[in-house]
């Protein structure tokens, strides 16, 4: 179900066709995305899906299960890329480059479905919210272990690698609330510019 999970966030009407759980995640990001998690009914959801209703409850307990879902697996997604990131390199400024710019292409790219399952985690219930914050903290130590090891070898500064990690992910995150790809800059230009900014906050 996970791995289903992982890349659905973006897909568009013209991807091939698709089992019902698909459709029906398809369908929320589409419809959280436009109206909110509290402006979105599942009968908008379902209805959006092409199924009924009753459709929904048959593959997630409620809207807010169908939420966590998506958000659970769209943030183990983004962890899994900025370990990799981080592992094609031993040097921590090609590292620090390489995530800034991965995980900003890849908000960029699926800006609909990153924009969702960062900006509406208020609505998750309490134990559901605590499983996705603690993601969040694994992707903010991999990023910190960078300029940790930075700063530690003389080719970063910054009075607090903490604060400067969580500074770099929020500027990455917020490109979701922001991009369209209609917009002035490709995906792939956002990337090089913010790799630039991170470097250049870290005074290399």
């Amino acid at each position: 179900m996970t791995k289903r999970l992982l890349s659905m966030l973006d897909m568009t009407a013209s991807s091939p066709p698709a089992d019902a759980r698909t459709r029906l995640a398809r369908a929320a990001v589409d419809a959280f995305a436009a109206r909110g998690f509290h402006g979105t009914t599942t009968r908008d959801i379902s209805t959006a899906a092409g199924m009924s209703p009753a459709a929904l409850y048959v593959h997630h307990r409620s809207k807010e299960g169908l939420l966590f879902e998506l958000a659970h697996a769209g943030h183990l997604r983004v962890l899994e890329l900025v370990r990799a990131s981080v592992a094609r390199s031993d040097d921590p400024v090609t590292q620090l480059g390489d995530l800034v710019e991965d995980f900003v292409r890849d908000h960029a790219v699926a800006h609909t479905g990153a924009r969702v399952i960062n900006y509406e985690l208020a609505a998750l219930s309490e134990e559901h919210r605590a499983e996705i914050l603690a993601v969040r903290h694994e992707i903010d130590l991999v990023l910190r272990g960078v300029v940790e090891r930075g700063v530690a070898s003389g080719v970063f500064s910054t009075p607090d690698p903490h604060m400067t990690s969580l500074a770099i992910l929020s500027l990455g995150i917020d490109v979701a609330r922001w991009y369209r790809d209609e917009g002035r800059w490709t995906p792939d230009e956002v990337a090089a510019h913010y790799r630039l900014l991170a470097l250049r906050m870290l005074g290399a």
